[in-house]
């Protein structure tokens, strides 16, 4: 098997750098990166010494329930999505856009120049931090909802809220929604959406209701702490999660940033948007093969390949 994509050519053809966001994390996922170069063991000695903490031991070596934890499955997925794109830049790709999965758009912005990698990895640190608040003041949980009719699902969000939050937090594909809000309202409708034949709900394994209104008081509080931050804008297209258009202006970008602790991944509509843009390849760069098989339901006619896969060919 190659171990890098041939580029065709054909003028205009892009290649996509797409970043995971928390739940991709796991004891061990260095390996996935394969042979370690000096730039990605210093990139994450980096790491260790601005966090003050070995974060590489943790992702090494656990414990899950610690790796796990908002504010160090954050930094833990920065350090790897970037780690992931230097080593296929090192293979001979490039990215002409860049987009993340909710956290993963960090590393999209550190590895498009819009952020250095310091600053970068103190925001998320922040970034998690204040979530983990969040929770704790207002608790809740997430549910994919995959097969349902869209018309249907809203019409359920409605009577399974009673009253409180449920609503939705992820458009991941055309056959796969995220629904986030308070715990008796998700539980009502991960229910009702099996026991109707809606579609498919299960619970995911996440710390709280992200993407919901139940993030605004951790989104207030971020705001205020991104302003001593300097933004540039992009090399390649950046396309953001709030929209899922292109944006360049580095202002409008650190607003989005604020914008998306408490609403909606619009990754369906990024995906076109890249795709209407020339993009023919979309790279995951970060473990895992999730954003690879989105990619797959929404444009079926590109090219998708896990990082994983190029870095550690049969």
């Amino acid at each position: 098997m190659i171990n890098r994509i041939k580029r065709e050519v054909v003028m205009g053809v892009k290649t996509v750098y797409m970043f995971p966001g928390q739940g991709s994390q796991s004891v061990g996922m260095r390996a996935r990166l394969g042979a370690m170069t000096e730039e990605q063991s210093e990139l994450f000695s980096e790491a260790d010494r601005l966090l003050g903490f070995s974060l590489t031991r943790l992702i090494d070596e656990g414990p899950e329930e610690d790796l796990t934890r908002t504010s160090n499955a954050q930094p833990a997925l920065l350090v790897m999505g970037i780690a992931f794109a230097h080593a296929l830049d090192a293979r001979g790709e490039k990215a002409d856009i860049v987009m993340g999965h909710s956290l993963g758009e960090y590393a999209a912005l550190t590895h498009g120049g819009v952020i250095d990698f310091s600053d970068a990895l103190r925001i998320v640190r922040r970034r998690g931090e204040l979530m983990e608040k969040a929770v704790k003041d207002a608790p809740g949980k997430m549910a994919a909802v995959i097969g349902a009719d869209p018309e249907k699902l809203r019409a359920l969000i409605d009577v399974c809220a009673g009253g409180g939050v449920l609503e939705t937090a992820n458009f991941n594909s055309p056959s796969q929604v995220v629904l986030s809000g308070e715990t008796a309202a998700v539980d009502r409708a991960i229910e009702a959406v099996n026991r109707d034949g809606i579609g498919r709900a299960v619970e995911l394994n996440v710390a709280g209701p992200f993407h919901s209104s139940l993030m605004r008081p951790a989104a207030e509080e971020f705001d205020r702490f991104l302003q001593d931050f300097n933004f540039s804008p992009p090399g390649p297209g950046f396309i953001d999660n709030v929209t899922g258009i292109m944006e360049r202006d580095p202002s409008r970008i650190k607003e989005k940033l604020v914008l998306q602790l408490s609403n909606p991944v619009q990754w369906e509509r990024s995906v076109l948007t890249a795709r209407d843009a020339g993009a023919e390849i979309f790279i995951e760069s970060g473990p895992g093969t999730v954003l690879a098989g989105l990619v797959k339901r929404i444009a079926r006619d590109r090219k998708t390949v896990s990082g994983e896969k190029i870095l550690n060919p049969a």
